[in-house]
């Protein structure tokens, strides 16, 4: 009886998982980001959204994703602490080409950004924004690798349920 109540609620804990991490992100009273690349080859995006009361203090690191030349992603950022963003690219895993800074002075007016050059604003913040993207993608493997275990675990505990079964 225990097994088929983990199961059961095991289940239901990753459906209602993926579905929360499947929906679009568009958020009431956000902030919708277009990027778009103009340059010759594809590059990966992140954002990183700063508060706005506390210098240099990440409130959100998102990963927009790899964006083809003269292709665009929209990405609607939560700006209610904060008025400044800052948009991270990488050539490959580890080769940051990119870093702008951008204040947003009316958060009624929704942002586009071309990336047209290989542009680095500020050596400094393109240092915390580096470690903030690493950081982001060391939680990321980690939940993976516990994501991972989970449904070996499930499986198990499936089968060992069919297999006493018969």
């Amino acid at each position: 009886m225990f097994r088929i109540v983990t199961i059961v609620f095991s289940v239901s804990i990753f459906t209602y998982w993926f579905i929360k991490k499947s929906v679009i992100g568009i958020v009431e009273d956000s902030v919708a980001l277009q990027v778009i690349n103009k340059l010759p080859q594809p590059l990966d995006f992140y954002v990183v959204t700063l508060n706005d009361s506390e210098v240099s203090k990440v409130i959100d690191t998102k990963h927009i994703g790899t964006i083809r030349p003269e292709y665009y992603r929209i990405e609607y950022l939560k700006m209610d602490k904060s008025d400044e963003y800052w948009i991270v690219g990488y050539l490959g895993k580890k080769n940051l080409v990119y870093f702008s800074q951008h204040s947003l002075p009316n958060k009624n007016i929704d942002q586009i950004i071309e990336v047209r050059n290989y542009i680095n604003q500020s050596v400094k913040l393109s240092d915390l924004a580096k470690k903030q993207v690493e950081d982001y993608n060391y939680e990321n493997i980690k939940v993976g690798i516990w994501i991972t275990l989970d449904f070996l675990l499930l499986f198990l505990n499936i089968m060992l349920l069919i297999r006493n079964r018969k």
